[in-house]
């Protein structure tokens, strides 16, 4: 059974009603970030419930030593934890001396939470009435801002309903925190100081083991019915923990309001001794502007966002609610404005997973960035494994690669290898490719070759070498085989010639191949430099090619289909819908020996391949294909349903593309796979973009050209989406009974709708879909 608490709406997420037993899941769901910092939604003041506190500072993590009883030459040595940061948004409110508790409080009502998508705020409200009889009306909002990323903003009040009320404000900070997750319950932070001066406060912190120097600061203004009141704090310090006590008279009736500033500085952007100068500064300019100025500036950074990366849905709004939360998380977790970082698969709302990129980054939001954001913003995506090349090519040799090898991590935060599950970190090797996909898919959709010649060539050199030496000739097939992996499907572990992979691994070297080809013919100087620096041979060319050549794929003739693997058809293969309800989902039922002996898949494996390479296969071998796996795949990745979005929707299947988008549109808000307390699934978020604009849209590139076979769900009255391709912005409408194509900026373009050449003027053109 799906959660449904939360209200459909176009442009909000809404929960009425407070219930202790779906706290921390909304913690997850009204999750608020900027890029650079985000944050649970933990209350402001107390709560003595279930809660998941935190806080999290884009980047900063500390090095969790691996925890396993017996040790494997090659294992990654420590496992990255995102690290809950100290906390600035903490507010104790007491009443009467009654500290505010909704755990505790007699009654609750008229709870309403608010996250508003569209301005990029977060507003929650209430009615409590606490133990010694005292009724207030509470009122909050409070944002990360966009404008000024190191800071946060609060708007916190309270109004006695029934009497007069001693109300007493303690803003605090606090760097005596824990993680939730942790290996050996180690001590993440070493706090160096606390020290406060007039209504401001700094704790500056580091992390031990990485020594990442962080300043987390706060300041705040009381008022009374909006006016402002000067009122000396009591002042509270102890080694890890600030507060200032704001203790007011309040009237019944009057409104008791605090606004507090907070937020980070980090060393990765100012020298370690500047923090807290560069603290008050923030803070300064934030109360000289004052919240209600901030919000505005808000409002104005979203509009822009939403400007260019807006999906319309007319006649749904349970998917228009869908589609905007997962392109209004995208953005609060990455915004491309430092390649240093990177976009970690629970974003800034919660600390499973570990690490900040997966191969998710190059297979699902590289897409999203390139059509939503300047090109450059996925040019830094880009980069980032650029930059970590060197440490890919130590992580290949402690495997016993040689020669320049490379061998990229599953999970890293500086290039390191840091997953600790050695059917993953070992044998998921199938990232590698992704990799290289993502460097032919830039280059496909922006037509831009410049990055390939400046730096995407020894990636792609390094990624083949790992290729070839990685393949094992067998005898008996006479040809180049792959074993002991682990496909996208991580319900079979240490199998051979998973299908998928061979497939990526004969594709990555042709491509290096073609494109070396390529250099040596228009590029001569960069080619020059790179053979200087990867003093590739002819003889190793030659070998690269001997394997792509006679790579083995593992075929059912009986079935007509690739095989995900050298033994799938050993398995009793019983279908997902002849599989005991109550017996879902595998991962939280079974025993994973089970599981490795199912036929069950986790997500798209073999589909995968054929939505990377779509063009290399016809449609009947798609439905053929789709027909086969897609009964035996449970879906429990969030990266799965989108890719079977898009191939339904290209099987005309439009109720079954349809369900799926919901699947992954939805998958958190209504909290398909029972884990959204843990924190939400940001990077498969960018799926759901690709639902809709490569599934239902049929956007592709063919040629140089952009491409479409719109379609539209029969639940939808239209949809609407815009591209930005290759400095043109497209606007393209989808009805019932038409597609309208809009040039919004850029010269005239020549695009294909349903197989025909169009010539796009900077106008409305009508093309019957």
């Amino acid at each position: 059974m799906n959660q449904d608490y939360i209200k459909p709406d176009n442009w909000s997420i809404i929960e009425e009603g407070f219930d202790a037993k779906r706290v921390e899941s909304s913690e997850s769901l009204f999750s608020i970030g900027n890029g650079a910092m985000g944050q649970r939604a933990n209350f402001e003041e107390h709560y003595s419930g279930s809660t998941f506190q935190g806080s999290y500072i884009a980047g900063v993590y500390y090095p969790d030593k691996t925890r396993v009883g017996w040790w494997k030459n090659g294992y990654p040595e420590y496992f990255a934890k995102v690290l809950n940061a100290p906390n600035w948004i903490g507010i104790h409110v007491s009443i009467n001396g009654e500290q505010l508790d909704l755990f505790t409080c007699k009654k609750v009502t008229d709870f309403r939470r608010e996250l508003n998508m569209q301005e990029g705020w977060l507003s929650r409200s209430f009615k409590a009435t606490l133990k010694n009889n005292i009724e207030i009306q509470v009122e909050t909002k409070r944002f990360l801002s966009l404008d000024s990323d190191e800071l946060g903003a609060i708007d916190y009040s309270v109004t006695p309903i029934n009497n007069d009320a001693e109300i007493v404000f303690q803003p605090y900070l606090d760097s005596g925190i824990t993680n939730k997750d942790t290996n050996w319950d180690d001590k993440f932070w070493d706090t160096i100081k606390v020290s406060h001066e007039n209504h401001q406060a700094f704790i500056q912190a580091k992390t031990m083991k990485t020594d990442f120097y962080t300043c987390t600061f706060m300041e705040s203004k009381v008022f009374i019915n909006n006016k402002p009141i000067l009122i000396e704090p009591n002042i509270k310090a102890d080694s890890n923990y600030a507060s200032f006590g704001y203790q007011h008279q309040v009237k019944q009736g009057e409104t008791y309001t605090i606004y507090k500033y907070g937020g980070y500085i980090v060393d990765r952007n100012y020298d370690k001794t500047q923090l807290v100068l560069r603290g008050k500064e923030v803070l300064k300019k934030a109360v000289e502007t004052g919240f209600h100025a901030l919000l505005e500036k808000q409002k104005q950074a979203w509009a822009a966002i939403w400007e260019r990366a807006d999906i319309t849905i007319q006649g749904d709004v349970k998917a228009q609610q869908g589609i905007r939360f997962n392109i209004f998380q995208l953005n609060q977790t990455y915004l491309g404005k430092d390649s240093r970082l990177n976009i970690g698969p629970k974003g800034f709302t919660g600390e499973k997973y570990g690490g900040s990129t997966y191969w998710d980054t190059e297979a699902y939001c590289i897409p999203f960035y390139m059509a939503t954001k300047d090109e450059k913003v996925a040019r830094s995506l880009l980069e980032y494994r650029y930059n970590h090349l060197e440490k890919a090519i130590e992580n290949a040799g402690k495997l016993g690669f040689n020669n320049g090898a490379a061998l990229f991590p599953m999970v890293t935060m500086n290039g390191e290898e840091c997953h600790n599950e050695w059917e993953i970190t070992f044998e998921e090797i199938h990232r590698n490719g992704a990799i290289s996909f993502a460097i032919y898919n830039y280059y496909r959709y922006t037509g831009d070759y410049s990055y390939i010649k400046e730096k995407g060539l020894e990636v792609l050199i390094a990624i083949a070498r790992f290729w070839q030496q990685r393949a094992t000739f067998s005898e008996d097939k006479n040809k180049y085989v792959i074993l002991g992996v682990t496909g996208p499907n991580e319900y079979e572990n240490n199998i051979n010639n998973n299908w998928y992979t061979n497939y990526l691994a004969q594709w990555c070297i042709n491509y290096t191949l073609e494109n070396i080809d390529k250099i040596e013919t228009e590029f001569s100087d960069d080619f020059t430099r790179i053979m200087n620096k990867v003093k590739l041979s002819k003889t190793e060319l030659k070998a690269w090619k001997s394997v792509a050549d006679n790579m083995y794929f593992p075929y059912s003739e009986t079935h007509q289909v690739y095989l995900q693997q050298d033994g799938f058809l050993d398995k009793e293969l019983i279908t997902v819908e002849d599989l005991d309800k109550l017996e879902r989902p595998i991962n939280q039922k079974w025993s994973w020996d089970k599981i490795l002996r199912s036929p069950y898949i986790k997500q798209a494996d073999v589909l995968q391949g054929f939505y990377f390479f779509e063009d290399e296969f016809s449609k009947e071998d798609l439905e053929r294909h789709f027909d086969f796996y897609e009964p035996f795949t449970v879906h429990e990745s969030s990266l799965s349903p989108c890719v079977h979005s898009i191939q339904a929707a290209k099987l005309d299947r439009m109720e079954q593309a349809y369900t799926f988008y919901l699947r992954t549109s939805r998958l958190d808000l209504d909290d398909y796979n029972h884990e959204v307390h843990e924190g939400l699934h940001i990077t498969s978020m960018a799926g759901t973009w690709m639902s809709i604009v490569e599934g239902f849209g049929g956007m592709r590139i063919k040629g140089d050209k952009l491409s479409f076979t719109p379609k539209i769900p029969k639940q939808w009255e239209s949809y609407s989406f815009k591209l930005n391709f290759r400095n043109h912005i497209l606007k393209i409408d989808i009805s019932q009974n038409q597609t309208n194509f809009e040039v919004l900026y850029g010269d005239d373009l020549e695009i294909i709708v349903n197989d025909k050449l169009v010539l796009l003027k900077k106008k409305i053109l009508k093309a019957t879909s």
